[in-house]
């Protein structure tokens, strides 16, 4: 049994509000009579990624362009999840399509992680998404710069290894998807 207590929201003020992102200036209260204040809580969409393989056994990976730290990332799929999707199977299953072209057999959740709940609102949805199929008729999401790339299973390892996947919330997925795969790797 914890003696922690929750800290009381004695103000709230809104910085900015849009589809991306939902910014406050909170001053908070905790058991103790100290003032916190100025605390920053950023809000952003709730997101999903998997680890896809495709039924040769190919490991689908992204080359995208990030503008925060302007470099071109290595990635898994995935992506927000969307005011319209109707769960977060959905939005991953879309994510899947819009940005790889793929479909597939079986798409498992593992689990859901929050980025930084220090700071941050939304949660992270990790999949396993196993037998993709290229689909030729997929709509694809034409405003993302990505580049699909197909990894054979030891190249995917290597590059997991040797840190070639910088995005830490990717890494997390791939872990829990190896786990689940009884393949971790140490």
């Amino acid at each position: 049994m914890t003696l922690l207590q929750k800290w009381k929201l004695i103000k709230s003020q809104q910085l900015l509000k849009d589809q991306w992102a939902d910014i406050k200036i909170n001053e908070y209260e905790k058991s103790d009579g100290t003032i916190i204040k100025p605390y920053y809580v950023y809000g952003y969409p709730d997101f999903a990624t998997a680890l896809a393989i495709t039924r040769e056994g190919k490991v689908i990976a992204l080359n995208v362009y990030r503008p925060a730290i302007d470099s071109i990332s290595l990635e898994i799929p995935g992506g927000c999840i969307d005011p319209t999707d109707s769960s977060p199977k959905d939005a991953i299953e879309r994510e899947l399509l819009e940005e790889t072209g793929y479909r597939f057999d079986s798409i498992e959740e593992l689990g859901c992680l929050s980025p930084n709940p220090s700071t941050n609102t939304n949660l992270l949805r990790m999949f396993l998404a196993t037998g993709g199929v290229y689909d030729d008729l997929a709509e694809r999401d034409v405003a993302e710069s990505l580049e699909v790339v197909l990894l054979d299973w030891n190249d995917f390892i290597e590059k997991f290894k040797s840190k070639a996947f910088i995005q830490s919330m990717h890494n997390c997925n791939i872990l829990f998807a190896l786990m689940k795969m009884n393949k971790l790797i140490i």
